[in-house]
């Protein structure tokens, strides 16, 4: 069994900055992609950025020169770093994998951008 465990959510002003982190642990051999995903209340949940084994990434339009996903793959973990942020990016963030063929999500973090 995997467990991703998330940090580094909360409270910023839009413009501000945030990191978050993801831990793989388990039998989290042979990770194929880690990253990110975010979700409010009553839409579905999407895409924010995303790499592979092969180092690379996809990002949404939305985040695109804004945020930077990054890992480490000695450690199982994955960073996500939030700059320039707005309040539309206002969302629970969850930590995705996909190892073998499962999916495996994280417990999910709150990211609040308000003034």
């Amino acid at each position: 069994q995997v467990q991703l465990v998330e940090s580094g959510g909360g409270l910023v002003q839009p413009g501000g900055s945030l990191r978050l982190s993801c831990a793989a642990s388990g039998s989290a051999f042979s990770i194929k992609t880690m990253g990110w995903y975010r979700q409010v209340p009553g839409k579905q949940r999407e895409l924010v950025a995303v790499t592979n084994s092969d180092g690379i990434k996809n990002f949404a339009d939305s985040v695109k020169g804004r945020f930077a996903i990054s890992r480490d793959n000695a450690k199982n973990m994955v960073h996500l770093q939030m700059n320039s942020l707005k309040p539309e990016d206002t969302a629970v963030y969850y930590c995705y994998a996909y190892i073998y063929t499962n999916h495996y999500w994280g417990q999910g973090t709150q990211v609040t951008v308000s003034s």
